[in-house]
């Protein structure tokens, strides 16, 4: 399924390129990351060097290096070489949540979507420390994984933590958390699958909240205004960085309602 890419090649630049010419011709929907830029350190290049191989799933691309051809299906079986129960992770950063997850639940498969390279590369080699060989990568725009690449009614699990607030009011409309994408993850997630999210942002948490509960897909897996803490979601250091100064983190959680 996957050929190593070259971790040595110097492709931001051009990547960038074709990032910022796709935006132009066809990217009018929110994506699911700001911008890739940067180089990998040595220890990265390493990282990706020996794991990529086994991680990393290589796709074939649309117009942009992080898009998904509209045409291209994922086997999951042959992906993980079983039937398993799937994970997916949007937005992983350094895997800190997916790769403890999938360390300790060895009997469920998982997935992170993630465009930055040094976090796919970390997220890598903390997986194989972990000895979590139940987890795959994809560097791609995470909508157009759930859109197409994944079977439809494939996913367990949806996981979107702290994703981009865009708190300025004339950034809002590039929230990724919008009525649009609530059908793109009704597509993917199996009837009564969950969608987990949380975030340290009100004004956008008042907002997935809201999208939510008008999709006719999905009702809400909590009582009260919030949902509990998720305790599958490993503390991190933003986390409890975010609670030293008095941050609220406020997690949601809906279930996907059975296809008619």
């Amino acid at each position: 399924m996957s050929s190593l890419p070259d971790p040595t090649a110097d492709n931001s630049r051009d990547d960038l390129a074709d990032e910022q010419q796709s935006e132009r011709v066809f990217r009018d929907k929110p994506v699911s990351f700001v911008i890739r830029s940067g180089r990998m350190s040595d220890g990265q290049e390493r990282a990706w060097a020996a794991h990529a191989a086994h991680y990393l799933l290589e796709i074939p691309r649309g117009l942009a290096a992080t898009s998904v051809h509209p045409d291209e299906r994922l086997d999951l079986a042959q992906v993980y070489g079983r039937t398993a129960p799937l994970i997916v992770e949007i937005g992983s950063g350094q895997g800190h949540a997916i790769v403890h997850a999938a360390s300790t639940r060895p009997t469920d498969d998982f997935l992170a979507i993630e465009v930055f390279r040094a976090g796919l590369a970390r997220t890598m080699l903390t997986a194989d420390e972990a000895g979590a060989r139940n987890l795959r990568l994809i560097e791609a725009n995470a909508p157009e994984v759930l859109q197409s690449l994944l079977p439809e009614a494939s996913v367990d699990e949806l996981w979107i933590f702290f994703p981009d607030p865009w708190h300025k009011n004339k950034h809002n409309k590039r929230r990724l958390i919008v009525p649009e994408f609530a059908t793109i993850v009704a597509r993917a997630l199996r009837d009564g699958g969950v969608l987990r999210m949380a975030t340290d942002w009100e004004d956008y948490a008042r907002q997935m909240r809201s999208v939510l509960d008008e999709a006719p897909e999905f009702s809400r897996d909590f009582a009260d205004d919030w949902a509990p803490r998720f305790e599958g979601r490993i503390l991190t250091a933003f986390e409890r960085k975010g609670a030293r100064v008095g941050r609220d983190i406020r997690d949601l959680a809906y279930r996907r309602e059975p296809r008619s």
